[in-house]
């Protein structure tokens, strides 16, 4: 038996008679692992791709906007 629990305001929450299906844990599972997967593969395509040069025109960007502070006095 599973030990009770309680929301927020101390009412027992009602607990289903049986345990969920076999095909939603497999479908939850399948999905957590297509997600990771994708976050595996854009990173691995981000590193493969990567540029130097856009990173440093990041830094030209943020150059400007610092002289520009300096003008506008910000």
């Amino acid at each position: 038996m599973r030990p009770v629990q309680f929301d927020s305001f101390g009412e027992p929450i009602a607990q289903p008679l049986c345990d969920e299906p076999v095909a939603s844990r497999i479908a939850l599972r399948t999905g957590v692992g297509l997600f990771w997967a994708l976050v595996v593969v854009i990173v691995a395509a981000r590193a493969a791709y990567f540029h130097p040069d856009l990173a440093e025109r990041f830094g030209s960007v943020a150059t400007v906007i610092d002289q520009l502070r300096a003008v506008v006095g910000a």
